[in-house]
C-alpha cells in the first residue's frame, strides 16, 4: 500500500522545493491552481465520465453517500460553531470531512488493496455528479435561481462533469480530434494539483494557524467517516464482502480538489491545505488499519 503514496508525496515535494527556491515565480501556486480549476480538472472529469458507464453499484454506494452527508454536515457544524468560521469557509470545512481522494489515491488503493475499482467508480460518480455541484453551487454567490440555472455555463468544473455525463448517457464517444487533446489536458490535473499543493506550503502568515481545527477535521475524515460508514453498513445488513470496500473508501483522506476549490474561491485556504496534507500522511496508517480489521 505504501507505494500508492509515493507519487503523491513526490509531486508535493517537487512543488515545495520549486516554491522554496522560487523556480517558477512568486505567484505560481495561484497560477497553477487556476489552470487546474479552469482547464485541467474539467478536461479530466469530461474524459473520465464520457468513458464511464453510469450505474449505481447497489446499497453500498447509498451507505457511502449517507456517511458523506453525515460527516460533511458534522464538519460544517464544527467549523461554524466550534471554530467560528463564515458560511462559505464552514462549507469547505464540511467538505474536508467527507470528500475522499477517489482518483489519484483511491484508484491505486482500490486496485492493490481491494483487487478492483468497481465500488470506487460509484464513489467517484457520486462525488463529481452530486457532491461537487452542490458544494460549488453553494459557494457561488448564494444560490439565486438565475445564477444556479446558469452555473454550468460559468463554472468550468460543473461544465466538464455535466458534458461528460451527457456523453455517457447518450452513449456517444467524442472523435479523437476532440477526445485526445482533452485527455492530455485531463492527465495534467492530478500532478499539477499536487505540485500546486506543494507550492502553497511556502506561503507565509496563517498557514499553520488553527492547528486544533486542522486535526479535528482530519480526525473527522479519517476516523469519523469510516466509523459512520461501518455503523450504517452493519445497520442495513451489508455482507462482509461489501463492508470492506465501503469502509476502505470512506477511510481515504480528503481530496486535494478541496484545496483547489478553496484556493479558487479564496476561502479557508490554509485549513483545507493542511487537512489534505495531514490526512494524506496519517491515512497511510488508518487505511492499513481499516483494511486489516475488515479482512480478518
Amino acid at each position: 500500500m505504501f507505494t500508492a503514496f509515493i507519487p503523491i508525496w513526490a509531486l508535493t515535494l517537487i512543488g515545495y522545493v520549486a516554491g522554496r527556491y522560487r523556480l517558477i515565480g512568486e505567484d505560481a501556486d495561484r497560477v497553477l491552481g487556476g489552470f487546474v480549476f479552469h482547464i485541467a480538472m474539467p478536461a479530466a472529469l469530461f474524459t473520465t465520465l464520457s468513458r464511464t458507464r453510469l450505474a449505481v453499484s447497489g446499497p453500498g454506494i447509498a451507505v457511502f453517500a449517507a456517511s458523506t452527508v453525515i460527516t460533511m454536515v458534522a464538519g460544517y457544524v464544527i467549523s461554524r460553531r466550534l471554530f467560528d468560521r463564515k458560511p462559505g469557509e464552514s462549507l469547505l470545512g464540511g467538505m474536508t470531512g467527507g470528500y475522499v481522494n477517489s482518483a489519484n489515491l483511491g484508484i491505486p488503493v482500490a486496485l492493490h488493496v481491494l483487487g478492483n475499482a468497481s465500488f470506487l467508480t460509484g464513489v467517484l460518480l457520486f462525488q463529481v455528479l452530486v457532491v461537487t455541484p452542490v458544494v460549488l453551487a453553494s459557494l457561488d454567490s448564494g444560490l439565486r435561481l438565475r445564477r444556479l440555472v446558469t452555473l454550468p455555463l460559468r463554472n468550468p468544473v460543473i461544465l466538464g462533469l455535466a458534458a461528460g455525463a451527457a456523453c455517457s448517457i447518450a452513449g456517444w464517444r467524442p472523435p479523437p480530434v476532440v477526445a485526445d487533446p482533452l485527455a492530455l489536458l485531463g492527465a495534467a490535473a492530478v500532478p499539477t494539483a499536487l505540485v500546486a499543493l506543494g507550492l502553497s506550503l511556502n506561503v507565509r502568515g496563517p498557514a499553520i494557524a488553527g492547528r486544533s481545527e486542522i486535526f479535528t477535521l482530519s480526525a473527522l475524515k479519517l476516523a469519523g467517516q469510516p466509523l459512520v460508514a461501518y455503523g450504517l453498513g452493519v445497520l442495513v445488513g451489508l455482507p462482509a464482502a461489501d463492508l470492506r470496500p465501503l469502509v476502505v473508501c470512506a477511510a481515504l483522506p480528503t481530496a486535494q480538489n478541496v484545496y483547489i476549490f478553496a484556493r479558487e474561491y479564496g476561502q479557508a485556504e490554509a485549513v483545507t491545505r493542511w487537512v489534505v496534507l495531514v490526512g494524506t500522511a496519517l491515512s497511510m496508517a488508518t487505511l492499513a488499519i481499516a483494511d486489516w480489521l475488515l479482512a480478518t
